[in-house]
């Protein structure tokens, strides 16, 4: 008995913690096109847009998303994440050129910290305003 009454505890205690996502394809905040137009200044081969897929739990962001029509370009896979707080952007993307390349850019005392990881080349960078401060290859 004490099993069963157990299971139906943490069924109920389940659900009744459960949210629902949902997500809208919408124009950027003006905090969210902020931080993208600082990151583009001194990134610019992270794209700038005016469009964000919104993931909203319970009425709050807690994602956001770029989706990119990548025909015509150099890239077979781009992919681009603004955290909620609008302080940073995370990218993926892949290329013939560049290889599977990945970070964040941390926006902080208005600079933008970048820390790329590239798989092609082994190369671990980072760079402070569009500058590298770091590169190690691995």
């Amino acid at each position: 008995m004490r099993k069963y009454l157990l299971l139906v505890t943490v069924l109920c205690t389940t659900i009744s913690f459960a949210q629902t996502i949902t997500s809208k394809q919408e124009d950027a905040s003006p905090a969210q096109y902020e931080l993208l137009k600082k990151v583009n200044q001194y990134y610019p081969d992270i794209t700038l847009s005016k469009s964000v897929t919104n993931f909203y739990a319970d009425g709050n962001i807690i994602d956001s998303q770029q989706e990119f029509d990548l025909r015509g370009t150099k890239f077979s896979s781009y992919k681009l994440g603004i955290e909620p707080d609008n302080k940073k952007v995370k990218f993926d993307y892949v290329s013939t050129e560049a290889g599977h390349v990945y970070g964040d850019v941390t926006i902080f005392n208005g600079n933008a910290l970048r820390t790329t990881f590239n798989e092609k080349t082994n190369q671990i960078d980072v760079s402070l305003n569009g500058k590298s401060v770091y590169l190690k290859k691995l």
